[in-house]
This record gives C-alpha cells, sequence and structure tokens, in this order.
C-alpha cells in the first residue's frame, strides 16, 4: 500500500487546477474547448481543474492549448 502523501500535495495539486480554470476562464474558453484544444476529454480537464492526480503529459497539452508555459501552471 502506498504512503499517504503530504498535506501539501494535494493542496498544489488544486492550486495547478485553479490557475488551470482561471487561464481557461480568462480565454474565454468551456473546458469542452479547452478539452478539443487539448486532444483530451472534457472529464479529464474537470478532474485537472478539481485538483486530482493529473499527468505530466496531460498537463503538458493543457499548458499548450492555453499557449502558456507548464511552469506558468506549477508556479504562483
Amino acid at each position: 500500500m502506498p504512503a499517504e502523501l503530504p498535506e501539501w500535495v494535494p493542496a498544489a495539486r488544486r492550486a495547478v487546477g485553479d490557475r488551470i480554470r482561471v487561464r481557461r476562464i480568462h480565454q474565454n474558453m468551456t473546458q469542452e474547448m479547452l478539452a478539443h484544444a487539448s486532444g483530451l476529454d472534457r472529464s479529464t480537464i474537470q478532474r485537472m481543474e478539481a485538483g486530482h492526480e493529473m499527468k505530466l503529459s496531460h498537463l503538458l497539452l493543457v499548458a499548450h492549448a492555453l499557449r502558456a508555459h507548464v511552469t506558468d501552471l506549477l508556479h504562483d
């Protein structure tokens, strides 16, 4: 059984999800539009914005679709 994650990890994922949501809304995109632009399912975008576990490849695709560098989504 994997060890429980430190509390800061889920908090950081939620912060990344918040930054994705803010950039998406700022660009007048719906989750469906971002999903189409990134090649992902809308449910994947929804989970990412909610701060659930996200794959690095998904994060890279979303950053590209938002015309952002991935570090812009990872840091304040």
